[in-house]
């Protein structure tokens, strides 16, 4: 068994070349070897959100706070709000954020394949964002 106490992991901000706004990101977990799950909580701060991405092995968000926003490529952008959980397959394109008023809240929960949990893309414009 292992305990990773609250607050053993310092915050990090969203680096700007994946995300846009002001994003806090904070580790809760991180599968030891031969697991490769992990898990983040991000909070968005209104009108922030992250660049068009993919999962190589899908992607999981559950919502605890707030009001988001989130598109797989060729859809509508869709509201989600607390207790709401979003799957993207493996391989989708689609980007998730707060909405332009409310700050959003989510945990993300994903697998690494070969090392690889996340591929970034090109940042999401005004246009896409406010649907």
């Amino acid at each position: 068994m292992k305990i990773t106490r609250a607050g053993s992991t310092p915050s990090a901000k969203g680096p700007e070349d994946y995300f846009t706004g002001t994003v806090r990101l904070d580790k809760l977990f991180q599968a030891e070897e031969p697991g490769r799950v992990q898990g983040v909580s991000v909070t968005f701060e209104p009108g922030a959100r992250t660049a068009w991405h993919t999962h190589p092995l899908g992607q999981t968000l559950i919502v605890t706070a707030g009001v988001g926003r989130a598109q797989r490529e060729g859809g509508p952008v869709e509201e989600i709000r607390p207790g709401d959980v979003i799957w993207f397959p493996a391989g989708e394109k689609h980007w998730h954020g707060a909405s332009p008023d409310v700050a959003m809240t989510h945990l993300v929960i994903q697998e690494a394949l070969d090392g690889v949990v996340v591929d970034w893309l090109e940042k999401v414009d005004d246009a896409d964002y406010l649907g």
